[in-house]
């Protein structure tokens, strides 16, 4: 046991090392004109209180070979175009350090458009509403609920309730038994930097077992270390329980938590883990962000559960 964790987190302090460079001032909101969608560009401008910062909103419309008439796409990008004026006029204003907003057509796919924009930037991430008008609802609810999280290996910050604090101050990192769960640590420990925020770390499991306990612990040890590394304020909780949804949920309201940090799901347990994901985005009341794993090709004993 011992060992094993030892070569994990040696792994973990060079995995550490590569993940601390995404950077978080490209980012490429989906827009549908929705009151819900615009949630999308509030969060975005917490990010231009910080840094300078680049927010590209993007529009997609069906190809025109969808359409009736080919004067039907020529009028909906018209339309669109005005649109976005409207919008560029009540958010620009907003804008700090010397941050950019600008708006982009695209027809296509939605989720293969926005994901597109933001892998063109080298460093870059996704705000977006998770309830929206038209195609936008469709696409990150029910059996589609994860294409553009999937499909990209950026960060994604979403926000299901409308939900956008005034400022992120606290920010939970759940913890499980999952290698990758680790991953989220450089992220987030960034982001708190970014907003001087306090990161909660908070270990999850459905079970007491002296094993899981052993490597939670030490992973939330491994956590508060790096953290205070980078000069980031934490505190730490370790909760049990039937439901891991649950208890991140409750505990995040409870602390009054204004975003958790995620992994997305893992090839190894696409199921299960896309199950717990999706619960998750569905179920918090406060923004969430899912972050990518990178493969680390360690075998455990364990099953993952979880983010």
């Amino acid at each position: 046991m011992k060992t094993r964790l030892g070569y994990e987190n040696k792994l973990f302090l060079k995995l550490a090392k590569s993940l601390t460079s995404t950077a978080m001032n490209n980012i490429v909101v989906p827009i549908d004109f929705s009151e819900e969608s615009n949630k999308g560009i509030e969060l975005a401008l917490l990010f231009s209180e910080k840094q300078q910062t680049n927010i590209r909103l993007v529009y997609v419309q069906k190809k025109s070979s969808d359409y009736n008439s080919p004067g039907h796409f020529e009028e909906e990008k018209q339309w669109a175009t005005n649109q976005f004026k409207k919008l560029v006029a009540i958010y620009e204003p907003k804008l700090k350090n010397d941050s950019t907003l600008k708006h982009i057509i695209k027809s296509g796919k939605i989720y293969k458009e926005i994901v597109g924009q933001v892998e063109s930037y080298s460093q870059g991430m996704v705000t977006a509403s998770t309830h929206g008008a038209s195609g936008f609802e469709e696409f990150f609810m029910g059996s589609n609920a994860f294409k553009i999280i999937s499909a990209t290996e950026k960060p994604v910050l979403t926000t299901r309730t409308g939900n956008v604090p005034k400022k992120i101050s606290k920010i939970v990192m759940p913890l499980d038994i999952t290698i990758d769960t680790r991953q989220k640590v450089p992220i987030t420990a960034q982001l708190a930097k970014l907003f001087d925020a306090e990161v909660h770390i908070v270990t999850v499991s459905t079970s007491k077992g002296q094993r899981i306990t052993e490597r939670l612990k030490a992973y939330a040890k491994q956590s508060a270390g790096y953290l205070r590394a980078q000069n980031v304020n934490y505190k730490a909780k370790s909760l049990v329980g039937d439901n891991v949804v649950d208890l991140i949920s409750v505990y995040a309201d409870s602390v009054e938590a204004d975003v958790i940090t995620i992994m997305k799901e893992q090839s190894k347990s696409l199921t299960f883990m896309g199950n717990v994901t999706h619960q998750l985005l569905n179920k918090a009341t406060v923004p969430v962000m899912t972050i990518s794993n990178v493969e680390t090709h360690i075998m455990t004993g364990f099953n993952t559960f979880g983010g």
